[in-house]
């Protein structure tokens, strides 16, 4: 019976990569040299803390006294939000489908797709700035920068999702002799349906969120009259707008959880 070598030394399995040290290294030089660059350094950091402290301590207690304001500027944001969310996903239904390769020629799915990542190359904000110099100041900026937001978010992940589902109820129902409409509504959609009402409820819990941010360059909303008391120095209602906003996005979660229970 023959022996097992056990003189030899077992290869160690981890071996030294230096190619991937290599790019270790790079990285960490890169870091060092922006943090130069950058002028960032521990006293800045502990000079910003200084600074922080005090911010915070003329935050608090935080001011309600003009709670008019401060509710109109939330209704504003609401209001924005839901309206700019119905027309997005209603637009995104119609082009994620239109973007999906496996239910259209490429003739039609690129461009759909190309206008999609347009939608979705910018920033909120920077959407906002562009609305705000085309229609002017207001929530109809802020609506028309959350609705290319829904569209740039949910017609991707919308046709991504048709793209994944079985062909086989497909052929099924287009054996029966349905048309297109009919092959949607009864082997597309009920494969999609829960993923798109996710996508779509986490698209308005973003819409809240981006509502109020959209304001601070004019588009509109509770981000208008933050914007406003930082501008001012009054702290302490800035300490309010940030609580409403955080009890604002805290709804949407829990609205969120509701109609994913519902449609679960």
């Amino acid at each position: 019976m023959a022996r097992l070598d056990t003189s030899s030394t077992p290869e160690n399995p981890f071996k030294a990569n230096w190619s991937i040290r290599g790019i270790w290294l790079v990285v960490a030089i890169y870091l060092v040299y922006s943090f130069n660059a950058m002028g960032l350094s521990w006293a800045r950091i502990e000079d910003g803390l200084g600074h922080a402290n005090t911010l915070l301590g003329r935050m608090f207690p935080p001011n309600f006294s003009r709670w008019e304001l401060l509710l109109g500027g939330l209704a504003e944001s609401l209001e924005m939000a839901v309206i700019a969310s119905f027309f997005g996903i209603v637009l995104s239904l119609f082009l994620g489908l239109f973007a999906a390769r496996n239910m259209m020629p490429n003739w039609v799915s690129i461009p759909v797709r190309g206008f999609i990542a347009l939608c979705r190359t910018f920033h909120p904000v920077i959407i906002a700035i562009l609305f705000v110099k085309s229609v002017g100041f207001g929530p109809l900026a802020g609506i028309l920068t959350l609705v290319v937001a829904s569209i740039g978010f949910i017609a991707k992940l919308f046709a991504e999702a048709i793209e994944e589902i079985s062909l086989k109820q497909v052929e099924a129902i287009r054996a029966t002799g349905a048309g297109f409409a009919s092959v949607i509504l009864f082997s597309v959609m009920p494969q999609v349906f829960s993923r798109f009402i996710g996508f779509s409820t986490y698209q308005l819990d973003s819409n809240l969120r981006n509502s109020t941010m959209v304001g601070i360059v004019g588009a509109g909303g509770l981000g208008g009259t933050l914007f406003s008391a930082f501008q001012r120095f009054d702290y302490d209602f800035v300490a309010a707008i940030l609580i409403t906003i955080i009890a604002l996005i805290m709804f949407g979660e829990l609205l969120s959880n509701i109609v994913r229970r519902i449609f679960r």
